[in-house]
């Protein structure tokens, strides 16, 4: 990174400790700690925020699962495997959607590479703040390779752009969401079979997406998290003071596609 992209980094972050009251598994005496994608970047993707900490007053609220990155080498991991898999289009024509984006880590991740245009969507607000800082960080340090932006909105309220999309999901929400998501994207590519893939981690709701007619599953399995990115990951869930979540070397995954 340019060092002048680490500087605005750090800017950012600064700016970002401004008075508003941090979410609870965002402070030090909650457990928090920065993961070494974010002491290497200069962004702010760190922190655990369990679900019942993320109300925003929108109907949607009770099914949201927690605020955690991905492992940026699982997310690689798979976005290898996908391309492998034939997608429609060359990815220069996909746009990239992380449905529940949170901080933005995934979203920093597809903009280093050459998607059409890579695109956030999370219902809450603080969220959606601290990950276009993230993005704005990004761009000053020269590391985004296509236009990036983050939208405060219901992933189920989502109007999808034209031309092949690929959909990221962290296991942000519970199977009532899933399953509206899973509808408006039948509706939106009911004449559009093949532009739309589908990447899943921590595949809690696999049996939802079973159910929907239109998807053929490409893959299945275990994702291997790095080394480095295992041993971050078990110090950071091993702080939590409740030992509400564990972590695990490996993440379930899988790779579905629309095809009507």
């Amino acid at each position: 990174m340019k060092a002048d992209g680490v500087e605005q980094g750090q800017s950012f972050l600064r700016r970002g400790k401004k008075r508003r009251r941090l979410l609870p598994g965002l402070t030090v005496g909650d457990g928090f700690m920065r993961h070494p994608f974010d002491v290497a970047n200069g962004v702010r993707t760190s922190g655990l925020v369990a679900g019942r900490h993320l109300k925003t007053g929108h109907r949607h609220d009770r099914h949201g699962t927690a605020y955690y990155a991905v492992a940026p080498s699982v997310l690689q991991a798979l976005l290898r495997r996908w391309r492998r898999n034939r997608p429609v289009a060359p990815i220069e024509e996909f746009t990239f959607i992380d449905m529940g984006a949170g901080m933005g880590r995934a979203l920093l991740l597809a903009a280093e590479m050459p998607f059409r245009a890579v695109v956030g969507v999370e219902l809450h607000p603080a969220l959606v703040r601290i990950a276009r800082r993230n993005l704005a960080a990004w761009r000053a340090a020269g590391r985004a390779r296509t236009v990036t932006r983050t939208v405060c909105r219901d992933a189920a309220e989502f109007n999808f752009p034209p031309g092949p999309c690929l959909v990221f999901l962290f296991n942000p929400f519970a199977a009532p969401v899933m399953r509206r998501l899973l509808k408006k994207i039948a509706m939106s590519f009911a004449e559009r079979p093949g532009e739309l893939d589908l990447i899943y981690v921590n595949n809690e709701q696999e049996s939802v997406l079973e159910q929907q007619g239109g998807f053929r599953r490409l893959y299945l399995g275990q994702v291997m998290r790095s080394r480095s990115d295992a041993i971050a990951d078990h110090a950071i869930m091993a702080n939590q003071p409740d030992g509400e979540y564990t972590s695990a070397n490996y993440e379930d995954c899988s790779i579905w596609r629309w095809v009507g």
